[in-house]
């Protein structure tokens, strides 16, 4: 088997039908306390390379990101800069951890749709964002 080939496996229920079928895994959120000192421990530790950044320097000024990609896992590290909101009560809840894991499939509406009718807590609907890049 070549490695892009992926294995099928056999139905237990052969009436049942994949209403979500993904492709992958985009990335993967977690908010933590301190995201320099996290991402600074996933390069040095498990070797992971910086991808992109987000702070005060590129205009957020409510929180700072760090991306960090290793082959096909891409990491986001978020931290709140600013009290109150959102990410903070995630971390008093929570403490750090994941927020968001983000999939790939083939129609994000439609993937929105089945996932929201089935009980899945939306944070929004699915929208098309384009720029200059793409």
């Amino acid at each position: 088997m070549s490695e892009n080939t992926i294995p099928q496996l056999d139905k237990i229920l052969p009436e049942a039908s994949d209403f979500l079928p993904l492709l992958g895994t985009d990335y993967v959120e977690f908010i933590v306390g301190n995201a320099k000192q996290s991402a600074f421990y996933y390069m040095t530790a498990w070797g992971f390379q910086p991808h992109a950044y987000k702070g005060l320097e590129t205009g957020s000024t409510d929180s700072v990101s760090y991306v960090l990609k290793q082959n096909k896992i891409t990491l986001v590290l978020t931290t709140p800069l600013r009290p109150g909101g959102d990410l903070n009560r995630h971390l008093n809840d929570h403490g750090d951890g994941v927020k968001t894991i983000a999939l790939w499939v083939e129609d994000a509406k439609k993937s929105w749709e089945e996932t929201t009718k089935r009980g899945a807590k939306s944070a929004f609907e699915p929208e098309v964002r384009k720029d200059a890049n793409g």
